[in-house]
C-alpha cells in the first residue's frame, strides 16, 4: 500500500496530491523531486508506478522480492538501491525484511517489505530539516540507509549482553545442555547475519566511492559515514562471533582445570588410605607367627604408625597443594 506520496520544492513539502494512475509524467523542474512511500505493495500497484515514473521491469521484479541481498544496480539515469534491514523478533531471533529504493534525478520511491520500522519518523524528521533535504533524492536515499543500519545497533547491544551473561556463568560452571544449544543457536543466528547483512558495506561502499547517476560527488561524504557505521555493525559482530566460540572453549578449559584438582584430591586421598588398608591387610592374614602379634602393645604401635604415615602424606600433599 502507498504510506506516503509527497512533493518537495527546496526541501519543502508542497500540498500537491500525488496520484499514482499509472501515466507517464512530466520531469519536475530543478530542485523538485517526489519521494513515494510503498510497503509491501501488490504486483497491480508497482506495475502503476512502474509506468509512471518509467522504472526498470527487471528493477520492478527484484523489488517485489524480498529475499533479494544487498545491492546496487544502474538503469540508465536510474539508480536501484536494495538494503536489507533487522530486528529481534523474541529477544533472541533476528527477523529480516527489505527495503528497495529507485533513485531518479527528480523522485524516490522506497518499497519496504517485512520490517516494522516505518518510515513515517525519518520523513518527519528530514521535513524539519529543509536546508538537507533540498539537496535532494540522494540525500534521502543516504537518510533511509542510515536509518536501517541504526537498526541493526539495538540487536548488536542485545547480543552482546546474552553473550557477556553467558560468558561470566560459564566462569563458575560449565555450560548445561540448554546453554551450549542457545550458543550454538546465537552463533548460527550471527553466520546468517553476516550472510545476510555482509553485502551492506560492499553496497555502500559503492555508493560512496563510485561514480553513479543521481548521486552528487559531494553526497559522497554521507554515505562514508553510512560505511562506517556499517564496518563498525560488522566488526562488532564478528567480535560476538569469536566471544560465543571462546565461551566453550574456556569453559571447557575451566572445567579441565576443576576435574584436575578432583583428580588430585581423589589421588591424595587414596594414597592416604592405602597406608591403613595395607597395614590391616598384612596383619588380617591367617599366619601363626607375625611380628608383634602377641605384644601387648602391639595394636598401639600399628595405631601410631598409621597415624604417623598418613599425617605425613596428608601434610605433604596439602603443601603441594593437591589437598
Amino acid at each position: 500500500m502507498i504510506v506516503a506520496a509527497r512533493r518537495y520544492f527546496a526541501g519543502k513539502a508542497h500540498e500537491v496530491e500525488i496520484e499514482l494512475d499509472g501515466q507517464p509524467r512530466q520531469c519536475l523542474e530543478g530542485g523538485c523531486f517526489d519521494w513515494i512511500g510503498l510497503c509491501e505493495p501488490s504486483v497491480e500497484e508497482m506495475e502503476l508506478v512502474r509506468r509512471q515514473y518509467g522504472l526498470h521491469p527487471l528493477a520492478v521484479e527484484d523489488a517485489l522480492n524480498p529475499r533479494q541481498l544487498p545491492k546496487v544496480d544502474v538503469y540508465g539515469k536510474q539508480l536501484f538501491v536494495v538494503a536489507r534491514t533487522a530486528a529481534l523478533e523474541d529477544g533472541e531471533t533476528i527477523g529480516y525484511g527489505q527495503t528497495a529504493c529507485f533513485i531518479g534525478a527528480d523522485f524516490v520511491i522506497s518499497v519496504r517489505f517485512g520490517s516494522t520500522r516505518a518510515h513515517v519518523e525519518l520523513r518527519r524528521e528530514l521535513e524539519g530539516d529543509a536546508e538537507r533535504l533540498a539537496e535532494g533524492a540522494d540525500y534521502v536515499l543516504h537518510a533511509v540507509l542510515d536509518f536501517i543500519v541504526d537498526g541493526y545497533l539495538p540487536i548488536m547491544d542485545r547480543l552482546e549482553d546474552i553473550a557477556q551473561d553467558m560468558e561470566e556463568a560459564a566462569i563458575d560452571a560449565f555450560p548445561g545442555p540448554v546453554t551450549i544449544r542457545r550458543i550454538f543457536r546465537l552463533r548460527r543466528q550471527l553466520r546468517r547475519f553476516e550472510r545476510v547483512i555482509g553485502p551492506m558495506e560492499e553496497m555502500v561502499e559503492r555508493l560512496a566511492q563510485a561514480d553513479l547517476p543521481t548521486i552528487d560527488p559531494a553526497a559522497r561524504i554521507w554515505f562514508r559515514d553510512v560505511l562506517d557505521h556499517v564496518r563498525r555493525v560488522m566488526a562488532r559482530m564478528r567480535g560476538l562471533k569469536e566471544t560465543l566460540a571462546a565461551i566453550v572453549e574456556t569453559a571447557a578449559l575451566l572445567e579441565q582445570h576443576r576435574q584436575g584438582d578432583m583428580t588430585r584430591q581423589l589421588a591424595a586421598w587414596a594414597a592416604i588410605l592405602a597406608v591403613p588398608t595395607a597395614i590391616a591387610g598384612i596383619y588380617g592374614m591367617n599366619f601363626d607367627y607375625i611380628p608383634e602379634l602377641k605384644w601387648h602393645y602391639g595394636y598401639f604401635l600399628v595405631w601410631g604408625v598409621i597415624v604417623s604415615i598418613c599425617g605425613g602424606l596428608f601434610w605433604r600433599f596439602r603443601r603441594i597443594g593437591w589437598l
